[in-house]
C-alpha cells in the first residue's frame, strides 16, 4: 500500500489538513506500506517556498514521517508535458481561446447552461472552430488552454468506468459532469486534474486519501487514468472537519493553523487525541 498527502503551499495547514495527513499516514502504517509527501505548487502565482517549509515543519511536529524525496510538482513539468502529448496524439485535446467573459456571454445568449462538478459546463465554442481558424489564432499569439474533447475520449474508452471507494463503495464514473474540462491551463502548462493523475501514477500510489470535497473530481480523473494507461487506485474520500459554526475548515476562511496551535501551547499529542489519533 502506498498513500500520499499532497497539499498546496498557498497558506498554512489547519486541523483539516492534519486529519487528512494522519488518516493517510496511519492507513499506510497499518498495512506496512509507504506514505509519500507531495507538494502541489504548480499554481505559481499563489504558492510560496515559505509555505512549503511550514508544511514540512507542521507534519514533522505531528510525528509524521514520509519517504524521500518529496515530489515537488514544479520540478516535474516535463512529466505533464509528456502526458499532454499523449492525449494530443490521440486527438483528444483542442485549443480553447475563450476567456471567462466569453464563456459567460455565450451561456447568457443561449439562455441556459447545463451544470456539473465545476459549475456551468463549457458550451463548446472552440471545439467548433476549424483547424485553419485554430492555427491562425495560435499564430497570432492569442493565449489558449487545452480542453479534453470528452465525446471523443469516451468513444476511445468504449466501456463504463468505475472506481472503488473504501467509504462510499463502488462508484460509476460520470465524466459528463465536467464536460470538456480544461486539461492544460493557459498560465501554468498543466492543470490540477492532469498533474495529480500523472503524479499518482508515476509514484505508484495505490490508495488515495483525500477530502470528500474532491469526490466529484474522481469522475474526470478516472477518464484521464484510462486514456493515459494508468492504474485506478482505491479512493478514501473522508469527511471534512468543520468549525463551531458548521463551516468546513478552509484556508480562505482563515481557519486556525497548526502553527498557531503549536504557538499557543497545544501539543501534537493533544491535537492528535482531539482528532482521534494516537489514543
Amino acid at each position: 500500500m502506498i498513500t500520499r498527502f499532497a497539499p498546496s503551499p498557498t497558506g498554512h495547514l489547519h486541523k483539516g489538513h492534519a486529519w487528512s495527513a494522519l488518516t493517510a499516514y496511519e492507513k499506510a502504517l497499518n498495512e506496512n506500506g509507504k506514505f509519500l509527501l507531495r507538494i502541489e505548487d504548480i499554481d505559481f502565482n499563489r504558492c510560496s517556498r515559505g509555505d512549503t517549509a511550514q508544511i514540512l515543519e507542521d507534519l514533522a511536529w505531528l510525528g509524521i514521517e514520509w519517504d524521500k524525496p518529496v515530489r515537488i510538482q514544479s520540478e516535474h513539468l516535463a512529466d505533464y508535458t509528456a502526458a499532454t502529448k499523449s492525449l494530443q496524439d490521440q486527438g483528444l485535446l483542442y485549443p480553447c481561446f475563450c476567456t471567462r467573459k466569453d464563456i459567460q456571454r455565450e451561456i447568457e445568449a443561449a439562455g441556459h447552461a447545463p451544470h456539473g462538478g465545476d459549475g456551468p459546463l463549457y458550451p463548446g465554442t472552440c471545439r467548433r472552430l476549424s483547424e485553419d481558424e485554430r492555427r491562425a489564432r495560435i499564430a497570432s499569439g492569442k493565449p489558449y488552454a487545452l480542453r479534453l474533447d470528452l465525446s471523443k475520449a469516451l468513444e476511445i474508452i468504449g466501456s463504463r468506468l468505475t472506481w472503488q471507494d473504501s467509504i462510499h463503495g463502488e462508484q460509476i464514473a460520470r465524466p459528463e459532469e465536467f464536460g470538456d474540462a480544461v486539461i492544460v491551463r493557459k498560465d501554468i502548462g498543466t492543470s490540477y486534474h492532469l498533474a495529480v493523475v500523472v503524479d499518482d501514477g508515476l509514484q505508484g500510489v495505490t490508495d488515495i486519501v483525500r477530502g470528500v470535497d474532491l469526490f466529484e473530481s474522481t469522475h474526470l480523473h478516472r477518464v484521464l487514468q484510462q486514456l493515459l494507461d494508468l492504474p485506478a487506485p482505491v479512493y478514501h474520500h473522508h469527511k471534512l472537519l468543520t468549525d463551531d459554526k458548521g463551516r468546513r475548515l478552509a484556508k480562505r476562511d482563515k481557519s486556525i493553523t497548526l502553527k498557531r496551535l503549536k504557538g499557543s501551547g497545544v501539543s501534537a499529542a493533544e491535537l492528535k487525541k482531539e482528532l482521534g489519533f494516537g489514543v
